[in-house]
């Protein structure tokens, strides 16, 4: 039964109180949707939660950070409870692997190692993280196949060309980028004329990924880049709409 006096004279709350709420909310007695939650169900609420947050700290909203953070937060706790009553594992198992790995990845601040700017902090980290034992499936994988296809597009293969160009297999040239575009343009618009559907998306998608490779050479980021593209698109029509009322 859930303690309901204890919630509603409460003023202040802490994070065992967050802990017993999604406990609560989970239990017969409360809510329908949360008792219907699972790990699958909840990925579109956890990417649209993290969207909001980015969203929050490009237009500096401090108020709308702190509750989006929240609801990532949110996320969080309720995909620990799930484990729990799975037995698979809990929020303490969380937090504790967390620890463990920061303490790991950070041998010029836990340890003897030195690291004088953050480009050095950052290679450490990545080196201990190649280092660490991966699943069986993750060690059949190259490091391509191990950034995750749930990332959006343009960002998925920024990360995928930055590790092609640390393994040699592509290099950093803006001249050579710009012209592949161009060349790719050319061949869309051929596509397109000659009514050649099959090859049209394949050459779209090339031109796409070679303008996001021209991006990261750039050190720009096509998926923020985007997005900030498209709120000013929207304000431009939303101005053109307002004109004509």
């Amino acid at each position: 039964m859930i303690d309901k006096e204890y919630y509603l004279n409460k003023t202040k709350y802490t994070y065992e109180d967050l802990l017993r709420i999604t406990a609560d909310l989970r239990e017969p007695d409360g809510c329908p949707w949360d008792r219907a939650q699972t790990h699958e169900s909840l990925n579109d609420c956890l990417i649209e939660e993290c969207y909001e947050t980015v969203s929050a700290v490009r237009h500096n909203d401090m108020e709308n950070l702190r509750e989006e953070l929240g609801d990532v937060l949110l996320e969080v706790v309720l995909n620990s409870q799930i484990a729990k009553e799975e037995g698979a594992f809990t929020i303490d198992d969380v937090i504790q692997g967390l620890c463990e790995k920061l303490i790991r990845r950070h041998p010029h601040v836990f340890g003897e190692d030195k690291a004088g700017t953050p480009e050095e902090g950052r290679i450490r980290w990545d080196e201990i993280k190649k280092s660490e034992r991966k699943s069986a499936a993750e060690e059949e994988k190259n490091e391509l196949e191990r950034v995750p296809e749930s990332l959006p597009a343009l960002m998925r293969i920024q990360k995928i060309q930055k590790k092609a160009e640390k393994a040699g297999l592509i290099k950093s040239d803006v001249k050579a980028s710009a012209a592949k575009i161009r060349e790719n343009l050319e061949i869309l618009e051929s596509d397109y004329q000659k009514k050649n559907a099959g090859q049209l998306a394949e050459h779209a998608g090339e031109m796409l990924s070679e303008a996001a490779n021209l991006l990261r050479i750039m050190e720009i980021n096509a998926e923020n880049s985007l997005t900030i593209a498209t709120e000013q698109y929207i304000t431009i029509l939303a101005d053109s709409i307002n004109i004509g009322k």
